[in-house]
């Protein structure tokens, strides 16, 4: 994935408080940011599941590892916006982290090896049929197996309406319910605003 300019939909640094001040509020700021999630994860078959981002579940990433790792110096605080705001893509763009979630060690490693290449063959179908594949970061993919955890981005017209793999041994869809279709069409039109 290349590094997008900033867009109007990336988290500033005016967005972010110190991580004492966030600590504070941390329990509210936590249940309103889950509640956002919600609607943005979607599972894709057993093992595939794809979390959309925005503005205001990055800005809260941001902040955890502030809290987490005490991050007071503004070096590390703009490269925590430059990583994070890079996942969320440009504008046009819907941005995810696509977790494989595989329980058994053994297993998840098979898979992992033999799904190479999946992360080529994952879209965003539109209501048009129009699919839409995948952008990655081939530095997400090793020599010999995928990471379990994949940041994707996806650019679009208009909001998705589905998901799906055309992998040749993992063909799978996911109709969106109404709520997902109007929370990332939403999100879509943020990052054109």
């Amino acid at each position: 994935m290349d590094k997008p300019e900033s867009a109007p939909h990336h988290v500033r640094r005016e967005d972010l408080v110190d991580w004492q001040s966030y600590a504070d509020n941390r329990d509210a700021i936590r249940a309103e940011v889950m509640a956002i999630k919600a609607p943005r994860r979607i599972h894709l078959g057993e093992h595939l599941t794809f979390l959309f981002e925005n503005r205001e579940t990055m800005r809260y990433q941001i902040q955890e590892i502030m809290r987490a790792e005490r991050i007071v110096r503004e070096s590390s605080i703009r490269e925590e916006l430059d990583t994070y705001n890079s996942m969320l893509g440009g504008p046009g763009q819907l941005g995810c982290a696509l977790l494989i979630e595989i329980e058994d060690e053994a297993r998840r490693r098979r898979l992992l090896e033999a799904w190479m290449g999946l992360q080529e063959c994952l879209y965003a179908e539109t209501a048009d049929g129009t699919r839409v594949h995948a952008k990655f970061d081939p530095s997400q993919v090793g020599l010999d197996r995928l990471s379990a955890v994949q940041y994707l981005n996806f650019s679009l017209d208009n909001g998705p309406v589905r998901l799906g793999s055309d992998f040749p041994t993992l063909k799978l869809t996911v109709d969106l319910t109404d709520d997902q279709c109007n929370f990332l069409a939403a999100d879509l039109a943020a990052t054109r605003s």
